[in-house]
């Protein structure tokens, strides 16, 4: 009993994780924000989730199985984050810094100071 309630708790955290970093890939305003959120939620929701799994299964070759499968993501995920990061930053995209946000633009258009607007 105890077993299948810590499974489900890494499970539903986990699905938890996955959806916010849906959430933050919609909502994030450029690209390595977007990026940021997707690698690290759905790293940490896909561990969850696989820990679950691994509480559900018990003692047994699919356990075994599982735990290849979180190492694999444990070293293929940062590795691509990292990948995709350095190839868009070789690419010329720069990533969105608070000078460049609208709000700024809008003050600086203005004649605003924009550390105090």
């Amino acid at each position: 009993m105890i077993i299948d309630a810590i499974s489900w708790f890494c499970l539903m955290l986990g699905c938890f994780f996955c959806f916010s970093g849906g959430v933050g890939i919609l909502r994030f305003p450029d690209f390595f924000t977007r990026m940021h959120a997707a690698s690290v939620t759905d790293s940490l929701g896909a561990i969850l989730i696989l820990v679950g799994l691994m509480f559900q299964a018990g003692l047994t070759l699919v356990t075994v199985k599982l735990a290849f499968i979180l190492l694999f993501l444990l070293l293929t995920g940062p590795a691509s984050s990292h990948a995709m990061a350095k190839a868009a930053l070789h690419s010329g995209h720069k990533p969105m810094n608070s000078n460049t946000s609208d709000d700024a633009a809008k003050n600086s258009a203005s004649g605003g100071d924009v550390s105090n607007p």
